[in-house]
């Protein structure tokens, strides 16, 4: 895929952008670029499939929910994630028009998306690219949403039923809150890692 033009969209919206040909290639960047730090993750799949929180663990200090370490609860683990030197997620989609979509269920990701860090790093997939504003909010309830339900294993309708967005009440709902990135937080170091292959939901 040709990021040229995204690239140049999102630079212009005041982000840092860097592309790379495949994640290997992201990977042994974000390596070089972070080193003696914290270092946090929301749980990303991508995250995961790069095999990014190991390698930089060998030269950083990890903070994750998801190995929560001995005589600590899970919520101190989550507020320590909130103010590491760096925070590393993806999104559920970016529009080539600007727009940066993500949804959550607890928010401790997107919190930390625009708040807290000293610098923030998006690693998205191509996949994850849309259209516009809408295709990427339509992407991020009906792609990524019901994908990552029934990833968790959550009983809801999208994860049961099929790949779309049911507007649920469910209790184990995880789209409960979306945002729209237009612009970096004010004072907010902001990288968007583009990788020209499918990655993540």
């Amino acid at each position: 895929m040709d990021f040229a033009e995204l690239k140049k969209t999102l630079e212009k919206n005041g982000f840092k952008v860097s592309c790379f040909e495949n994640k290997e290639a992201a990977a042994e960047y974000l390596n070089a670029q972070i080193d003696g730090k914290t270092v946090a993750t929301g749980g990303s799949v991508t995250v995961k499939e790069m095999g990014l929180m190991e390698s930089l663990g060998k030269h950083n200090t990890l903070v994750s929910h998801w190995k929560v370490p001995a005589g600590k609860t899970e919520k101190e683990v989550l507020v320590e994630a909130m103010t590491t030197d760096v925070y590393i997620a993806s999104a559920n989609a970016i529009a080539k028009t600007g727009e940066i979509i993500n949804i959550d269920g607890r928010c401790n990701r997107i919190t930390s998306l625009i708040y807290g860090h000293d610098k923030v790093y998006y690693v998205v997939g191509r996949n994850k690219i849309a259209e516009d504003f809408h295709t990427a909010v339509e992407r991020a309830r009906n792609i990524a949403g019901p994908t990552n339900s029934k990833r968790l294993g959550r009983k809801t309708p999208c994860a049961l039923e099929g790949k779309q967005c049911f507007d649920c009440n469910s209790p184990e709902r995880i789209c409960r809150t979306m945002t729209v990135t237009w612009r970096p937080s004010m004072g907010l170091d902001v990288e968007i890692v583009l990788i020209d292959e499918d990655l993540g939901f």
